[in-house]
């Protein structure tokens, strides 16, 4: 589970990261027309951008649901609305497509977004990214189960190691009093 956690934090610093390299203003200026394109290509290729398709169909449906609680009455105008003014900002898709390009234009060059873009583009690449979630979930399942044992046997051989210590002074310690205590008397 620790490992599922570190997974995430890590996805949560590249998307900081992205989000500080998109602020950058100097950035923008060092890309060449040819470099973005293959940046775009390389996006295009990875899918890079594709988790986010479903974030203007949530919004309109949860502003439609929203609205209509409030006016029940209004339902069709509202339905209407809502689907108009959403597939009015569908072209503002485009802006995503470009910020994410010159993310990917600002880390990799021109070389190298050609290479992934081939890659990815390939059968390999395809099924790397078909079967990708697939294999990290199996192996972020294995990486907890051997966390576990690695754990649980580490934490069974230093007890033993101090159990084993502890029974090899016990017989000289058991000779000797307690501190603080004062031997018993003989009995008769």
């Amino acid at each position: 589970m620790m490992l599922h956690n570190r997974a995430r934090r890590f996805s949560a610093i590249l998307a900081a990261s992205a989000v500080l390299a998109f602020s950058s203003p100097a950035f923008s200026q060092d890309v060449t027309e040819g470099h973005l394109k293959a940046a775009r290509a390389a996006v295009a290729a990875i899918h890079a951008t594709d988790p986010f398709d479903n974030i203007l169909p949530q919004a309109a449906a949860a502003l439609q649901q929203q609205l209509i609680q409030k006016n029940p009455d209004m339902q069709e105008l509202i339905g209407r609305t809502v689907s108009e003014k959403a597939l009015a900002l569908a072209s503002r898709r485009a802006d995503l497509e470009k910020e994410a390009a010159m993310a990917y234009a600002k880390v990799f060059s021109e070389k190298e977004l050609t290479e992934i873009a081939a890659f990815y583009n390939s059968d390999s690449g395809k099924k790397l990214l078909e079967s990708g979630p697939a294999v990290t979930r199996d192996l972020l399942k294995a990486a907890d189960i051997w966390q576990n044992g690695v754990a649980r046997d580490l934490a069974q051989q230093v007890g033993e190691t101090l159990a084993a210590a502890a029974k090899a002074t016990a017989p000289a310690n058991a000779a000797a009093p307690a501190a603080g205590t004062e031997p018993e008397a003989p009995k008769n």
